[in-house]
């Protein structure tokens, strides 16, 4: 899903020579940056879907996706963990925002 990530939103061919020199941190941000219409972008927003509207609008393949990566993210997150990943991701919205912090 990388790969053709960054070639339908970038124009980037992994195994090109442009690639293959690109430095860590470019390569993050580039990833970090990939928008929804991308084969990620889409897999990420099934995966982080909440609206209990739009997931009555998913199809059978949209909800095994999001089921499957809940079911496994489960296993692994602590309550407490989760809490404070929650809290830093609220922060950063916020700040994103132009609020205050709490």
């Amino acid at each position: 899903m990388i790969i053709s990530s960054l070639l339908s939103q970038y124009g980037i061919r992994v195994y090109s020579s442009e690639f293959q020199s690109m430095q860590w941190k470019e390569f993050i941000a580039l990833l970090s940056g990939l928008g929804p219409d991308t084969p990620l972008g889409r897999i990420v927003q099934i995966r982080s879907e909440e609206d209990k509207d739009i997931l009555k609008g998913f199809t059978r393949g949209q909800h095994q996706i999001r089921n499957a990566w809940r079911s496994r993210k489960a296993k692994k997150i602590q309550p407490e963990d989760m809490n404070q990943f929650l809290e830093s991701m609220k922060q950063v919205f916020i700040k994103m925002a132009g609020g205050v912090n709490n």
